[in-house]
């Protein structure tokens, strides 16, 4: 069983890419869902299909579409522990409807997107789950978080015995102190129980590169692919397996058009800058189509530009590009390159960020690459090049 995970920039055309692959798996005789959160109700236009809610519909043989209605999977799945942290709020003296509002978890509504593929997975329904997240940067954090929110109730649960542990995230905000009038019913400390079952068990399909690979979509553009950059260090952070770069809607090379030529022109240089950027994850090339990108018949073409005669549940790459090792009061990053003489790198700190500026066959290549907030306070110590691995020091 695979999971298959699009995010990108906004506008990049991770719903798109997401649905080809969808249509391509289905064709290839895996019985597939895919799932999106947007709110746009996107996957609606992409398949040119009547309204797709929150049960699974039948797109084609194989295929099924469900648009996550996070209202409804709130109030099927965490009402009764809801509510109870919202009379918390709302017996401090806070007006009813705003206890509900700060009751509410961040990324809640992209969580219970992510439980819905854990449902789906654990029924056994299906071969391949594929999942349109929005923004990278927040896809990740979304992400992560079964696994942050799950370990935190847990050990908060475990510590206090019977009192909630998602209350008592919520302690600091409300003031109280659990006492026998404020414990929670049997019913919530059950569905809390249930909710972090189901959070542990979302984190190890997320992070089992085996099962879920998240795949980034960019556009050719010097924004787009330094957001892809960023993310793929977050991910490589979260322990979550990036097998795939897809560089999409690139313009068409020989236009006689003079101001089109050199958009190509620039397009293309981006593409050979993104396989550099992104070494050694593979690169798919995606065209810029002279139509509007939309309906099976071109979501089907789209995919076999894409995947060739490869089979879109491969896992293309098992590995990770960042590694960050604590060394003390120090760090170490790790990074595979595409070079192996160490005269021909240059290595500079801007930031939160650094340069890697690499001398290829054909001149000089610059990389530049997000750091975590860990190496906020430190200082770049040093590096070495070790058997195709580029080890860079910070210290404090």
């Amino acid at each position: 069983m695979r999971i298959i995970i699009y995010t990108g920039k906004g506008g990049t055309g991770k719903t798109v890419n997401s649905c080809s692959t969808a249509v391509n798996l289905a064709d290839s005789g895996y019985r597939t869902l895919i799932l999106s959160s947007d709110p746009a109700h996107t996957l609606s236009d992409a398949f040119m299909t009547d309204y797709i809610g929150n049960e699974p519909t039948k797109i084609i043989d194989n295929l099924f579409a469900l648009q996550v209605d996070p209202v409804t999977e709130i109030n099927k799945h965490f009402n009764s522990i809801l509510t109870y942290i919202a009379s918390v709020f709302f017996t401090k003296g806070v007006d009813e409807t705003l206890s509900y509002e700060i009751a509410m978890l961040p990324g809640m509504t992209q969580l219970f997107s992510l439980l819905k593929v854990e449902e789906a997975m654990n029924h056994g329904d299906y071969d391949a789950v594929v999942l349109d997240m929005p923004a990278s940067g927040e896809a990740l954090r979304y992400l992560y978080f079964p696994k942050l929110a799950g370990s935190i109730g847990k050990k908060l649960t475990g510590f206090t015995g019977v009192f909630s542990g998602f209350a008592k995230m919520f302690q600091p905000f409300s003031g109280f102190s659990p006492s026998s009038s404020t414990l929670p019913p049997a019913n919530v400390l059950q569905n809390e129980l249930d909710l972090l079952g189901r959070l542990e068990s979302l984190s190890g399909l997320i992070t089992d590169s085996s099962v879920t690979s998240l795949r980034l979509v960019a556009n050719p553009d010097t924004f787009s692919i330094e957001n892809a950059k960023r993310a793929l260090m977050s991910a490589n952070l979260y322990g979550i397996n990036v097998d795939l770069v897809i560089i999409n809607k690139i313009m068409p090379k020989g236009s006689p058009d003079s101001y089109f030529a050199k958009w190509s022109v620039f397009q293309n240089s981006k593409v050979e800058e993104a396989k550099s950027n992104f070494y050694p994850l593979p690169i798919r090339e995606a065209k810029l189509y002279d139509r509007e990108l939309r309906g099976i018949d071109m979501l089907r073409e789209n995919s076999k530009l894409i995947f060739e005669n490869n089979d879109p549940s491969n896992v293309f790459y098992n590995g990770k590009v960042f590694e960050f090792i604590r060394e003390g009061s120090g760090l170490r990053m790790k990074l595979k390159v595409p070079f192996t003489d160490k005269d021909s790198f240059e290595i500079i700190r801007y930031g939160d960020q650094i340069s890697i500026k690499v001398r290829g066959p054909t001149g000089y290549i610059i990389n530049v690459i997000p750091l975590p907030a860990a190496t906020i306070g430190m200082k770049l110590a040093g590096s070495k090049l070790v058997k195709g691995e580029l080890d860079i020091f910070f210290e404090r």
